[in-house]
Order: structure tokens, then sequence, then C-alpha cells
């Protein structure tokens, strides 16, 4: 289970990534210490041997007797088994490889080796290793010799060898720490989002993780901030409407049922104001059904709506022509403002109807003096149609959620009568936007409060 985890997997990944490279850092840096070394050691044999033959020259005028003279020296014997030594004439002195002692070569060849010099004078050539750019004459195998490395280049290899493997080790070594920890730093959120996801599957909905990234990982932990925060509202609001709900169906049913034992056990004699109290909870039920209905179908994306071009204006003025009687009785003045040459909408009729009704007598609720006004203008590409009073307001803490289902906030806001349902604007916003528009409010305590649809032009 634990090499399953993320963490697990990561760790592995970094220490193979460093292993890789410390095994390869560690073969390269071998080969190139050696192949220095050797060419190191290399140009230091051929310095000494060309150093002892030319002091022998010198010492002796000839090249007689050099042979022995090396031999009795067990490092320059090493050193000669790589080296082949022709005098002036091209006479070979110190055989190597093909070429035999006593074998004259050409001027060719020996124009391929390096000249020895005493006084300014040639007295030989040396070459070491194969005569580059010369074809060798056949060769003799019985003058082929096998060389290797001295004890002093093997000693140097081993503890090359000891000194990367012991490097490679210590990188491994670090590579699995810093890989650790590496995984753990990124794997922490992880595993804070997973508690968190437990806990909100247990129903504690109203989770936090930390956000510690700006990086895809930084960008979940925010996502799920603002998910669980959505989802805990959503419960709570859910919960609200229920209860809400609950009381405004208890009300009237109530109310009903109170009227009916009272006739049924003869407490109470049938009455027009008993039939007109019954008639109005029974029509506030319909209606608390019906909007029911509304929002339900708008979830679902079933809101059947039959649109047709309408002039903006003639929208408002209908709506002014509906309002103006309870206007004049609460002595509130109606203001229509249009532009003129409006572009057409296409608009359901009877819903944008339900819509800016709901509206205009949500103003009049609210509004106990000066006026209301309906404004018809274009904004872009978008007819914008707004309702503004100079109402109570709305408190700004309330206006994020004025639009959500049965939402209780600043008392002024309350519903004052049996009308309403507490449902109004929920179905406004969904009206709207079955018609691919946007509503917003803008509203300032005790000053007044402005509806904003802007609506797509046909």
């Amino acid at each position: 289970m634990m090499l399953r985890s993320l963490t697990w997997k990561l760790t592995i990944a970094f220490l193979g990534v460093g292993l890789i490279g410390a095994l390869v850092v560690a073969l390269l840096a071998r080969q190139s210490a050696r192949n220095e070394f050797d060419r190191f050691i290399s140009e230091r044999d051929q310095t000494a041997l060309i150093t002892a033959v030319t002091n022998y020259y010198v010492s002796h005028a000839s090249w007689d007797g050099l042979e022995n003279e090396i031999n009795q020296a067990p490092d320059l014997a090493f050193y000669r088994r790589s080296a082949t030594l022709f005098d002036r004439d091209g006479k070979v002195v110190l055989a190597n490889g093909p070429y035999a002692p006593g074998v004259i070569v050409d001027q060719a060849t020996l124009d391929a080796t390096q000249p020895l010099t005493v006084a300014n004078q040639t007295v030989g050539y040396i070459a070491f290793g194969v005569i580059q750019g010369v074809q060798p004459p056949a060769l003799n195998p019985e003058m082929l010799t096998k060389t290797g490395p001295s004890p002093g280049q093997l000693a140097f290899d081993q503890r090359i060898t000891w000194a990367i493997t012991v490097s490679a080790i210590f990188a491994t070594s670090v590579a699995l720490l810093v890989g650790t920890l590496l995984a753990r730093r990124l794997t922490r959120s992880l595993r804070e989002l997973t508690v968190a996801t437990q806990a909100m599957a247990a129903g504690q909905l109203e989770q936090q993780v930390a956000v510690r990234s700006n990086d895809e990982i930084g960008d979940l932990a925010r996502s799920f901030n603002h998910m669980s925060a959505d989802l805990s509202r959503a419960t709570h609001l859910r919960k609200q409407m229920t209860a809400d709900l609950a009381h405004d169906l208890r009300t009237p049913l109530s109310i009903l049922r109170g009227y009916a034992e009272g006739l049924r056990d003869g407490i109470l004699q049938p009455s027009e104001t008993i039939y007109t109290v019954i008639f109005d909870e029974v029509t506030h039920l319909q209606r608390l059904v019906d909007d029911l209905r509304v929002l339900s179908l708008a979830d679902a994306g079933e809101l059947s709506l039959n649109r047709r071009l309408v002039d903006p204006a003639a929208l408002l003025e209908r709506t002014v022509l509906g309002a103006f009687v309870q206007a004049e009785r609460q002595n509130i003045e109606l203001k229509l403002e249009t532009e003129e040459g409006l572009p057409s909408v296409s608009v359901d009729t009877d819903r944008m109807a339900q819509v800016l009704n709901n509206l205009v007598n949500n103003a009049l609720r609210h509004t106990k003096e000066g006026s209301i006004s309906l404004i018809a203008k274009r904004q872009a590409q978008q007819v914008q149609l707004i309702i503004r009073d100079t109402g109570s307001g709305i408190a700004a803490a309330d206006v994020p959620y004025i639009f959500a289902r049965f939402y209780r906030g600043d008392s002024s806001r309350q519903r004052e009568d049996q009308a309403s349902t507490g449902l109004g604007l929920a179905i406004v916003k969904a009206i709207v936007e079955a018609h691919d528009g946007q509503i917003e409010v803008e509203s300032v305590l005790d000053e007044g409060t402005s509806f904003i649809i802007s609506l797509p032009i046909a």
C-alpha cells in the first residue's frame, strides 16, 4: 500500500533519476580521468626515454650497446616496449612491433618519426606506437610483445574507481534525501485535500485547505476551497429554503384547518368574510405551487418560451399601465424613460411581463415616497431594462443573495403581505436567464434600488 502512494512514487522517481545521473557522471569521470592519466604517463614515458637515449648517444657517440643499457634499467625497459628507434640511416636500433632489429626503413617512414638531435645534428629517429601515415612491413609474430599497464597505473586506476564509487554512493544518498523531502512537500497539499474530501464525504461540508503554491496543485486547492464554500452555502440555503417553505405552507394550512374545524363543529357561522379568507389562503397556496413549478422547470431547462419580436418600450408601457392604480394609491410617481429607435428583443411577452410586474410590485412595497423609474436603453449589443426606485434599499451584505429562494435578509425587504411567496426574485432571475439575459442589482441602503435586466438584441 505504501509503495502505491504518490510520495513513494515520486521518491523512487527522484532516486532513479539521481542514481542514473550519478552512474553516468561516474562512468564518464572515470573514463576521462583514465584517459588523461594514460596520456600524462605516456608523455612522461616518452620524454624520459628520449632523454635517456639522447644522453647515451652523447656519452658513447653511437647507438651500440643501447639495448643492453636500457634493459638493465627496469623503468626504461618498460618504456621502450612502445618505442622504435632508428639511427640516422634508417636502421632499426630498438625494435617494436613489426620492425625487426637491423631492418632499414625508407625515408618516408623516417619523415613520420621524431628526429633526435645532438649538437644541432640529427643522430637518429624515434617513434612511439604505430608510425602514422606509413604502411608497416609484414608483421613478424616473434617480434610482437604484449604490453600492459604499469603497477603505478593500476594503483591509480583503483584509487580513481574507489573515489568515484564513494562519490556515486554519496550522490545517491543526497538524491534519496532530497527526493523524499520534495515528494513529501509536493504531496502535502494532496494529502490535505484527501483528508478534506473524506470529511466532506462524511457530511462535514465546510472544509478549507491551505494554498501552499501557485502551480497546478495550488489551483486545485483554491478550486476545492471555492467548491467547498459554495457547497456549504448551497446546503445552508437549501435547508433555509426548506424551512421557509414549510413555514409558508404551514401558515395558510393552519388557517384553512382552523376555519374548516370551526365550520364543522358549528363554532363559526358561514359568512362572506370567512369565505374571503379561505379563498385568499387557497390562492396563496396555489401561487406558491405555481412558483415552485416555474422554478423546477427552469432548473431542468424545460421552461417553455413563446418568443416573438417586441419593442422594449412597449414592454415598459404595459408594465406602467398595470401598476398605475397602485402607484396613485400610494402617491408614488411612475416615470417612463425610453430611448428613441431602440432595437427589438426576442422575448416571451407574458413571461417578461411577469418579470417586470414582479420588480415593479416589489418596488412599490418598499417605496414609501418618491418615484419609480422604468428605463429602456441600448448598451452595446444589448437592451437594458431598468427598474429604479427611491425606497428603503438593500443592505450590502444581502445584495449577493437577493435572488436566492426564500432568502431572508433585511427586515425592510421581507414579505409584508400574503401576495408574496418569497420566490419572486428567484423566478425573475430564472426567466431572464432563460432568455439568454442577465439581471443585476445595485442598491444603497435607505436611498433606493435598481434592477438592471440586459437582453440580447434580436
